[in-house]
Protein backbone atom coordinates (compact mmCIF):
# COMPACT_ATOMS: atom_id res chain seq x y z
CA UNK A 1 0.00 0.00 0.00
CA UNK A 2 2.70 2.45 1.03
CA UNK A 3 4.68 1.65 -2.08
CA UNK A 4 1.82 2.53 -4.41
CA UNK A 5 1.04 5.99 -5.69
CA UNK A 6 -2.31 6.11 -3.87
CA UNK A 7 -0.66 5.16 -0.58
CA UNK A 8 1.82 8.00 -0.89
CA UNK A 9 -0.98 10.51 -1.51
CA UNK A 10 -2.89 9.09 1.44
CA UNK A 11 0.05 9.56 3.82
CA UNK A 12 0.75 13.02 2.42
CA UNK A 13 -2.88 14.02 2.89
CA UNK A 14 -2.85 12.96 6.53
CA UNK A 15 0.44 14.77 7.05
CA UNK A 16 -0.87 18.04 5.60
CA UNK A 17 -4.02 17.76 7.70
CA UNK A 18 -1.96 17.39 10.87
CA UNK A 19 0.26 20.33 9.87
CA UNK A 20 -2.77 22.53 9.18
CA UNK A 21 -4.36 21.57 12.49
CA UNK A 22 -1.20 22.36 14.44
CA UNK A 23 -0.47 25.68 12.70
CA UNK A 24 -4.03 27.01 12.54
CA UNK A 25 -5.58 25.57 15.69
CA UNK A 26 -3.11 24.31 18.25
CA UNK A 27 -0.47 27.08 17.98
CA UNK A 28 -2.98 29.99 18.16
CA UNK A 29 -4.68 28.32 21.11
CA UNK A 30 -1.36 28.03 22.94
CA UNK A 31 -0.51 31.65 22.10
CA UNK A 32 -3.75 33.21 23.36
CA UNK A 33 -4.89 30.74 25.98
CA UNK A 34 -3.49 32.89 28.77
CA UNK A 35 -5.14 36.07 27.49
CA UNK A 36 -8.57 36.46 29.13
CA UNK A 37 -11.53 37.18 26.91
CA UNK A 38 -12.83 40.67 27.58
CA UNK A 39 -16.45 41.18 28.51
CA UNK A 40 -18.67 43.89 27.06
CA UNK A 41 -18.30 45.91 30.25
CA UNK A 42 -14.53 45.94 29.73
CA UNK A 43 -14.92 47.16 26.14
CA UNK A 44 -16.50 50.48 27.13
CA UNK A 45 -13.99 53.26 26.51
CA UNK A 46 -14.13 57.10 26.48
CA UNK A 47 -14.45 57.26 22.69
CA UNK A 48 -17.48 54.98 22.70
CA UNK A 49 -18.97 56.76 25.70
CA UNK A 50 -18.74 60.05 23.84
CA UNK A 51 -20.66 58.62 20.87
CA UNK A 52 -23.27 57.03 23.14
CA UNK A 53 -23.85 60.26 25.05
CA UNK A 54 -24.00 62.06 21.72
CA UNK A 55 -26.95 59.84 20.81
CA UNK A 56 -28.67 60.99 24.00
CA UNK A 57 -28.12 64.63 23.03
CA UNK A 58 -29.22 64.26 19.42
CA UNK A 59 -32.25 62.05 19.99
CA UNK A 60 -33.39 62.71 23.58
CA UNK A 61 -36.93 61.35 23.21
CA UNK A 62 -35.86 58.14 21.46
CA UNK A 63 -32.98 57.65 23.89
CA UNK A 64 -35.19 58.09 26.93
CA UNK A 65 -37.76 55.66 25.52
CA UNK A 66 -35.07 53.03 24.96
CA UNK A 67 -32.82 53.44 28.00
CA UNK A 68 -34.58 55.75 30.43
CA UNK A 69 -33.84 59.33 31.44
CA UNK A 70 -30.09 60.03 31.54
CA UNK A 71 -28.96 61.08 35.01
CA UNK A 72 -26.27 63.39 33.64
CA UNK A 73 -22.61 63.17 32.78
CA UNK A 74 -21.12 63.44 36.28
CA UNK A 75 -18.58 60.94 37.49
CA UNK A 76 -21.00 59.29 39.94
CA UNK A 77 -23.27 58.40 37.03
CA UNK A 78 -20.60 56.52 35.07
CA UNK A 79 -22.04 53.23 36.23
CA UNK A 80 -25.42 54.05 34.67
CA UNK A 81 -23.92 55.25 31.38
CA UNK A 82 -21.60 52.25 31.09
CA UNK A 83 -24.40 49.83 31.84
CA UNK A 84 -26.73 51.28 29.21
CA UNK A 85 -23.90 51.55 26.71
CA UNK A 86 -23.08 47.88 27.26
CA UNK A 87 -26.72 46.93 26.72
CA UNK A 88 -26.82 48.88 23.46
CA UNK A 89 -23.56 47.29 22.34
CA UNK A 90 -24.86 43.75 22.88
CA UNK A 91 -28.13 44.43 21.07
CA UNK A 92 -26.33 46.22 18.25
CA UNK A 93 -24.00 43.26 17.74
CA UNK A 94 -26.95 40.86 17.55
CA UNK A 95 -28.70 43.11 15.03
CA UNK A 96 -25.53 43.40 12.95
CA UNK A 97 -25.18 39.62 12.81
CA UNK A 98 -28.90 39.00 12.33
CA UNK A 99 -29.25 41.48 9.48
CA UNK A 100 -26.32 39.87 7.69
CA UNK A 101 -24.26 43.06 7.57
CA UNK A 102 -21.11 40.92 7.69
CA UNK A 103 -21.96 39.45 4.28
CA UNK A 104 -20.98 42.72 2.58
CA UNK A 105 -18.73 44.36 5.20
CA UNK A 106 -15.64 42.59 6.50
CA UNK A 107 -14.03 43.35 9.84
CA UNK A 108 -10.46 42.35 9.16
CA UNK A 109 -7.85 44.64 7.61
CA UNK A 110 -5.19 42.55 5.91
CA UNK A 111 -1.52 43.50 5.48
CA UNK A 112 -1.78 43.49 1.68
CA UNK A 113 -2.74 45.84 -1.15
CA UNK A 114 -2.22 48.95 1.01
CA UNK A 115 -5.39 48.21 2.94
CA UNK A 116 -4.12 50.17 5.92
CA UNK A 117 -4.15 53.31 3.76
CA UNK A 118 -7.82 52.74 2.93
CA UNK A 119 -9.26 51.60 6.25
CA UNK A 120 -6.66 52.07 8.97
CA UNK A 121 -4.07 49.98 10.82
CA UNK A 122 -3.80 46.28 10.08
CA UNK A 123 -5.93 44.19 12.45
CA UNK A 124 -4.21 42.58 15.43
CA UNK A 125 -5.07 39.28 17.06
CA UNK A 126 -5.66 40.83 20.48
CA UNK A 127 -8.52 42.91 19.08
CA UNK A 128 -10.60 39.77 18.60
CA UNK A 129 -10.20 38.45 22.14
CA UNK A 130 -13.54 39.72 23.43
CA UNK A 131 -17.17 38.76 23.79
CA UNK A 132 -18.34 40.68 20.72
CA UNK A 133 -16.08 38.65 18.42
CA UNK A 134 -18.08 35.47 18.83
CA UNK A 135 -18.59 34.73 15.99
CA UNK A 136 -15.62 36.52 14.50
CA UNK A 137 -16.89 38.66 11.64
CA UNK A 138 -13.86 38.50 9.38
CA UNK A 139 -16.07 38.46 6.31
CA UNK A 140 -15.26 37.16 2.85
CA UNK A 141 -16.72 39.86 0.59
CA UNK A 142 -16.39 43.61 0.39
CA UNK A 143 -19.42 44.89 -1.40
CA UNK A 144 -19.06 47.77 1.03
CA UNK A 145 -15.96 49.04 2.86
CA UNK A 146 -14.30 47.23 5.72
CA UNK A 147 -15.81 48.41 9.02
CA UNK A 148 -13.09 47.35 11.43
CA UNK A 149 -12.10 51.02 11.89
CA UNK A 150 -15.44 52.68 11.15
CA UNK A 151 -16.03 54.19 14.60
CA UNK A 152 -15.61 57.97 14.74
CA UNK A 153 -15.19 58.49 11.00
CA UNK A 154 -18.73 59.75 10.60
CA UNK A 155 -21.28 61.32 12.91
CA UNK A 156 -24.33 59.60 14.36
CA UNK A 157 -26.54 61.77 12.15
CA UNK A 158 -24.71 60.46 9.09
CA UNK A 159 -25.23 56.85 10.15
CA UNK A 160 -28.90 57.49 10.90
CA UNK A 161 -29.53 58.84 7.40
CA UNK A 162 -27.40 56.08 5.86
CA UNK A 163 -29.36 53.31 7.57
CA UNK A 164 -32.66 54.96 6.73
CA UNK A 165 -31.93 55.70 3.06
CA UNK A 166 -28.39 54.76 1.95
CA UNK A 167 -28.58 56.10 -1.60
CA UNK A 168 -29.28 59.61 -0.29
CA UNK A 169 -25.63 59.72 0.84
CA UNK A 170 -24.01 57.20 -1.50
CA UNK A 171 -25.47 57.27 -4.98
CA UNK A 172 -26.25 53.86 -6.49
CA UNK A 173 -25.45 52.19 -3.16
CA UNK A 174 -26.41 48.48 -3.14
CA UNK A 175 -27.04 48.66 0.60
CA UNK A 176 -30.69 47.99 1.51
CA UNK A 177 -32.78 50.40 3.53
CA UNK A 178 -33.58 49.67 7.18
CA UNK A 179 -36.77 51.60 7.96
CA UNK A 180 -37.53 49.29 10.90
CA UNK A 181 -34.66 50.97 12.76
CA UNK A 182 -36.71 54.19 12.86
CA UNK A 183 -40.15 55.51 13.68
CA UNK A 184 -40.97 57.02 10.31
CA UNK A 185 -37.96 59.27 9.64
CA UNK A 186 -34.19 59.35 9.94
CA UNK A 187 -34.29 61.74 12.90
CA UNK A 188 -36.42 59.32 14.95
CA UNK A 189 -34.34 56.18 15.56
CA UNK A 190 -35.88 53.54 17.80
CA UNK A 191 -34.07 51.18 20.18
CA UNK A 192 -32.75 49.09 17.28
CA UNK A 193 -31.45 52.14 15.46
CA UNK A 194 -29.67 53.48 18.54
CA UNK A 195 -28.15 50.06 19.23
CA UNK A 196 -26.80 49.46 15.72
CA UNK A 197 -25.28 52.95 15.64
CA UNK A 198 -23.62 52.29 19.01
CA UNK A 199 -22.13 49.06 17.67
CA UNK A 200 -20.82 50.69 14.49
CA UNK A 201 -19.26 53.54 16.49
CA UNK A 202 -17.55 50.97 18.72
CA UNK A 203 -15.63 49.41 15.83
CA UNK A 204 -12.09 50.71 16.14
CA UNK A 205 -12.83 52.96 19.12
CA UNK A 206 -10.00 51.26 21.01
CA UNK A 207 -7.40 52.65 18.58
CA UNK A 208 -5.10 55.42 19.81
CA UNK A 209 -5.48 57.20 16.48
CA UNK A 210 -9.29 57.34 16.85
CA UNK A 211 -10.93 58.76 14.85
CA UNK A 212 -8.20 59.75 12.33
CA UNK A 213 -7.32 56.37 10.89
CA UNK A 214 -6.27 57.66 7.49
CA UNK A 215 -2.99 59.52 6.98
CA UNK A 216 -3.55 62.94 8.55
CA UNK A 217 -1.84 65.94 7.00
CA UNK A 218 -1.98 69.17 8.97
CA UNK A 219 -3.70 72.01 7.18
CA UNK A 220 -1.52 74.80 5.82
CA UNK A 221 -4.10 77.38 6.91
CA UNK A 222 -3.22 79.49 9.97
CA UNK A 223 -4.57 78.44 13.32
CA UNK A 224 -7.71 80.20 14.61
CA UNK A 225 -5.73 81.88 17.38
CA UNK A 226 -3.34 83.56 14.93
CA UNK A 227 -6.22 84.60 12.68
CA UNK A 228 -8.00 86.28 15.57
CA UNK A 229 -4.79 88.02 16.65
CA UNK A 230 -4.19 89.34 13.14
CA UNK A 231 -7.79 90.56 12.90
CA UNK A 232 -7.53 92.37 16.23
CA UNK A 233 -4.25 94.01 15.18
CA UNK A 234 -5.74 95.15 11.86
CA UNK A 235 -8.80 96.52 13.64
CA UNK A 236 -6.57 98.43 16.05
CA UNK A 237 -4.65 99.98 13.16
CA UNK A 238 -7.90 101.05 11.48
CA UNK A 239 -9.16 102.67 14.68
CA UNK A 240 -5.90 104.56 15.10
CA UNK A 241 -6.03 105.77 11.49
CA UNK A 242 -9.61 106.97 11.92
CA UNK A 243 -8.71 108.86 15.09
CA UNK A 244 -5.79 110.54 13.31
CA UNK A 245 -8.02 111.62 10.43
CA UNK A 246 -10.58 113.02 12.83
CA UNK A 247 -7.92 115.10 14.65
CA UNK A 248 -6.61 116.54 11.36
CA UNK A 249 -10.09 117.46 10.17
CA UNK A 250 -11.23 119.29 13.35
CA UNK A 251 -10.00 122.87 12.41
CA UNK A 252 -11.51 122.75 8.93
CA UNK A 253 -14.84 121.72 10.32
CA UNK A 254 -14.96 124.30 13.14
CA UNK A 255 -14.27 127.43 10.99
CA UNK A 256 -17.32 127.36 8.67
CA UNK A 257 -19.47 125.92 11.37
CA UNK A 258 -18.81 128.95 13.58
CA UNK A 259 -19.79 131.44 10.84
CA UNK A 260 -22.83 129.55 9.72
CA UNK A 261 -24.27 128.95 13.15
CA UNK A 262 -26.16 132.35 13.42
CA UNK A 263 -27.55 131.95 9.90
CA UNK A 264 -28.98 128.61 10.80
CA UNK A 265 -30.73 130.15 13.78
CA UNK A 266 -32.37 132.92 11.74
CA UNK A 267 -35.95 132.58 10.49
CA UNK A 268 -36.28 131.33 6.96
CA UNK A 269 -38.39 134.40 5.93
CA UNK A 270 -35.62 136.86 6.90
CA UNK A 271 -32.89 135.21 4.88
CA UNK A 272 -34.20 135.86 1.30
CA UNK A 273 -35.31 139.41 2.18
CA UNK A 274 -31.84 140.39 3.35
CA UNK A 275 -30.22 138.84 0.32
CA UNK A 276 -32.73 140.37 -2.20
CA UNK A 277 -32.24 144.04 -1.16
CA UNK A 278 -29.03 144.71 -3.10
CA UNK A 279 -30.31 142.77 -6.10
CA UNK A 280 -32.67 145.69 -7.02
CA UNK A 281 -29.65 147.99 -7.54
CA UNK A 282 -28.18 145.92 -10.35
CA UNK A 283 -27.66 147.42 -13.82
CA UNK A 284 -30.50 145.36 -15.19
CA UNK A 285 -32.89 147.14 -12.82
CA UNK A 286 -31.56 150.64 -13.73
CA UNK A 287 -31.95 150.00 -17.46
CA UNK A 288 -35.55 149.05 -17.00
CA UNK A 289 -36.55 152.34 -15.23
CA UNK A 290 -37.33 154.49 -18.40
CA UNK A 291 -39.39 151.74 -19.88
CA UNK A 292 -41.70 151.91 -16.91
CA UNK A 293 -42.92 155.49 -17.92
CA UNK A 294 -45.60 154.25 -20.28
CA UNK A 295 -48.45 156.50 -21.52
CA UNK A 296 -50.89 154.80 -19.20
CA UNK A 297 -48.68 155.73 -16.23
CA UNK A 298 -48.19 159.46 -17.25
CA UNK A 299 -49.27 162.06 -14.67
CA UNK A 300 -52.55 163.74 -15.16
Amino acid sequence: MFESKSGIFYIAGIGFFVLAFVSNALVPWLMYNDIPEKTVAELINPNLRYQFEDLARRYPEAFEAAYGKPPGGDAEHDVWWNEKCGDALRVGHKIYVGEGCWHCHSQFIRPVSNEEQRWGPVSRSAEYQNELQRPVLFGTRRVGPDLCREGGRRSNDWHAVHFFKPDSLSQESPMPEYPWFFDGSADKPNAKGLAIMTYVQWLGSWQESYPYYEAYVQSALPKPESVEADAEAAEGEEDAAEEGMAEDAEPAVETPAGDAAPADDMPASDTPAAEAAPAAETPAAEGAAPAEATPTEAPK
